[in-house]
């Protein structure tokens, strides 16, 4: 049965202060299918959620939302690799310890992400030169409408950059219950971004290269629990080879990542540094002094806010670069998710 509270402010990390008509924590998919059910027969919006650290609630939520806590974690192995499976309600970053810890490697790059096992591949997760396509063998699923629960492999969950099908296709209507990792036992470091590039290929242990993301994420972005934050707020732009070279005659020095299919990835956060916007301040919302690709509950901010602050920096890199900024953040309304890019046009 629903909360006796109903303010969404813990289940959000950005600690904006809204609330919800009803609140339910649902432990297992039968649970799940219960939540969906309540929001059918009283005719009211449904919203499933993590942890709370990929959403921007713009206003109170009129219906009821569900949050995934279905726990679990089992290991099971053959001669080539380790497959874990993992419910979706488990905390993602003390996943990567516990895998770490039981000599699973393979997520160290992954640390402190913030949110839950099941958002992982609705949001494809990455960091430091991995994705989670990378890693993921299958995701568990439950059609909230009739109740089946079915597997999809990775092929068939479609990853893309910050995408997935459960972006599309299985975005209503539908719940991850678990996931399924596959790590191989001949665990090779990734360290081609940041501070990893200093460690040696061979000789780095899983444990160095967890440290030391651990270390960078920690210099970089506030910590969640002292200053709200939703993480990297825009995605890195990707653009044509042709756009790149354009932007390389006033900018030598931009950042820029290659992609297999010939376009070039940017760093958000350098295009919106270049506009000198680190630390600048709207209402009770600011950009992280540190880094600028995190936007910050600075003050007791409101919804309203923190969307005008999107809006000022992404309008500030577009009319700069001619490069138009989409959020990562899931922006949700007052009968459920809304267009983003739409809401800070």
């Amino acid at each position: 049965m629903p909360n006796a509270t109903h303010s969404l402010k813990t289940f959000n990390t950005l600690g904006l202060d809204i609330s919800a008509d009803h609140i339910i924590e649902a432990e297992s998919p039968a649970e799940l299918k219960q939540a969906w059910d309540l929001s059918q027969t009283t005719n009211k919006p449904f919203l499933l959620l993590g942890g709370g650290s990929n959403v921007l609630f713009l206003n109170d939520f009129h219906g009821i939302v569900a949050v995934n806590r279905i726990k679990g974690i089992r290991v099971t192995e053959n001669a080539e690799h380790y497959d874990i499976h993992v419910g979706a309600g488990e905390n993602w970053h003390q996943l990567v310890v516990f895998c770490l810890e039981n000599n699973l490697y393979g997520l160290e790059n992954l640390a402190l992400i913030p949110g839950v096992a099941g958002s992982a591949p609705v949001q494809n997760i990455g960091a430091y030169g991995i994705e989670l396509k990378d890693i993921c063998h299958s995701v568990d699923v439950l059609n909230l409408v009739t109740g089946e629960a079915f597997t999809l492999d990775n092929t068939q969950c479609r990853f893309r950059y910050r995408d997935s099908v459960f972006k599309h296709e299985l975005r209503v209507g539908y719940a991850v219950t678990g996931i399924t990792l596959r790590l191989s036992k001949h665990w090779q470091p990734r360290l081609s971004y940041g501070d990893l590039m200093q460690l040696d290929v061979t000789t780095a242990t899983a444990r160095q290269v967890f440290e030391t993301v651990c270390e960078m994420r920690r210099s970089k972005l506030p910590d969640p629990a002292v200053q709200g934050n939703v993480g990297s707020f825009f995605k890195n732009p990707v653009i044509s080879s042709e756009q790149r070279d354009t932007l390389l005659v006033d900018y030598p020095e931009l950042p820029q990542y290659p992609q297999p299919e010939g376009n070039v990835k940017l760093a958000a956060g350098w295009l919106i540094d270049q506009c000198q916007l680190k630390g600048y301040q709207l209402g009770g919302a600011a950009v992280h002094r540190r880094q600028a690709l995190v936007l910050i509950n600075h003050d007791q901010a409101t919804p309203q806010d923190i969307a005008e602050l999107a809006k000022y920096v992404r309008e500030s890199v577009g009319h700069k670069f001619g490069i138009w900024l989409e959020p990562e953040v899931r922006f949700i309304g007052s009968e459920g998710e809304c267009d983003a890019v739409g809401a800070l046009s």
